[in-house]
This record gives structure tokens, C-alpha cells and sequence, in this order.
């Protein structure tokens, strides 16, 4: 396997589909990427040499945000909207969907699995 950015690429996947498992790596930014870099992406990350793997890595560091100061950036962002109290701050703090999305049904994946809330019956004799 070949290391990228603190990445494992899988080695018999081809390099422009490799690169993709790099947090902030799409399909555009990986072909622009070996553009630059001057690498065939039909060649397999396994068929890549030291000098190849070290233009790639170059060329990661130099032209695109990724792995650990890309996650840093979104949290901070995401921070800021809540110290200032916006409403996209507020969604998040709530855990609700952000992106104006309708929560009266769906909204699984940001609320979590439903909780049954039940009715409980008054005991006689009690008040």
C-alpha cells in the first residue's frame, strides 16, 4: 500500500480511483492532480514508483486542502456558526438537518433511530 497524506491507498485499485479515498480527493481534484503530477491514471497504485508516489504527494500538499487541516477547517467553521448563533449554528447544535431538509418524517441519519415515547395511564387512588 502506498501512503499518501497519511492515507493507505489500496494498491490494485487504478490511481485516479485510489486517490479518491483521501478525505477532500473527488474525482476532479484526483485527475487534476495527476495532470500536474505527470502520472498515467490507468497505471495501479501497486505499478507506482517511489519518484511517482513523492510527485503525487507533492502535488497533494501544494494544490489541495486534505485529511486532518480539511476536518479542522469544516469543524472550526462549523464553530464559528455556532458562536455566533446563526440558524445553520443552531441545526447544528441541535443535531438536526441543516440544509433546510423536512424533519417531520426522515432526518434518521442526523436525529439517530426513532424512541418510542409512550402514554403512561394515571393509577386509580392517586391524584
Amino acid at each position: 500500500m502506498a501512503r499518501i497524506a497519511g492515507v493507505d491507498i489500496p494498491r490494485e485499485k487504478r490511481v485516479e480511483i485510489a486517490l479518491t479515498y483521501i478525505f477532500g480527493v473527488g474525482p476532479h481534484t484526483a485527475r487534476r492532480v495527476l495532470t500536474i503530477a505527470n502520472v498515467d491514471p490507468n497505471l495501479r497504485v501497486g505499478s507506482l514508483n517511489d519518484e511517482q508516489i513523492g510527485r503525487l504527494r507533492d502535488v497533494l500538499d501544494k494544490e489541495a486542502k486534505v485529511e486532518g487541516e480539511l476536518r479542522r477547517e469544516i469543524a472550526l467553521n462549523i464553530k464559528r456558526l455556532i458562536e455566533i448563533g446563526t440558524y445553520r449554528g443552531l441545526r447544528h447544535r441541535r443535531g438536526l438537518p441543516v440544509r433546510g431538509q423536512r424533519t417531520r418524517t426522515n432526518a434518521r441519519t442526523r436525529r439517530g433511530p426513532r424512541k418510542t415515547v409512550g402514554v403512561r395511564k394515571k393509577v386509580e387512588g392517586k391524584k
